[in-house]
């Protein structure tokens, strides 16, 4: 699943609830498509254990059921760990996150919790994307060292959201020789 892109991810849903045969609500027009938002897109080539996405279906299904069923009809490497209700009238989940944490498996390096201070202390972070500047430091929160890994909490917003790959780059990083893992998505109030 590592190197399964969104909108394959996307897909693999709408197969998977179709093995399964819930009967989930479709978009009008002409060309409808199962009404499912996930949360936040993850970046191709990063795992993670924490996905959480919304599904409107037209009728009531027993919800302690579902769990079994998904799993049933899941590809291999995707596992569902619970199922909720939440009211209709929620805001979409994309306008609830706020920050995303990852987890990096880097090599030892003594240097590493230095590079991560210096990090910290920059007043910017001037990087380029697409041909377009933007400033990196205000959508990191936080990176610290635990554990052997290096840990980082992004912010994650509709309009700007921070890329592991562009934190290890500015600690001196090379982000293809590193496996992320993301491992939290925190929702703000509502």
């Amino acid at each position: 699943m590592r190197f399964t892109g969104h909108l394959d991810l996307a897909r693999a849903w709408e197969r998977l609830l179709r093995r399964d045969g819930l009967p989930v609500a479709y978009s009008k027009g002409y060309n409808p498509r199962p009404r499912l938002n996930l949360a936040a897109a993850l970046p191709l080539g990063i795992t993670s254990e924490c996905e959480v996405m919304d599904l409107w279906l037209e009728e009531a299904v027993p919800l302690e059921e579902l769990p079994a069923r998904l799993s049933a009809a899941a590809p291999p490497g995707l596992t569902i760990h619970s199922v909720e209700a939440v009211p209709l009238k929620s805001a979409a989940l994309q306008a609830q996150l706020t920050a995303v944490e990852y987890r990096a498996a880097v090599d030892p390096d003594p240097e590493l919790a230095r590079r991560v201070d210096a990090l910290l202390a920059a007043a910017s972070l001037p990087r380029e994307r697409r041909g377009k500047t933007y400033d990196l430091r205000p959508l990191v929160e936080s990176v610290w060292t635990e554990g052997g890994a290096l840990w980082m909490r992004l912010a994650a917003r509709p309009s700007n959201t921070g890329r592991p790959d562009e934190v290890l780059r500015a600690l001196g990083l090379d982000p293809l020789g590193v496996q992320i893992h993301r491992t939290r998505l925190i929702f703000g109030e509502g």
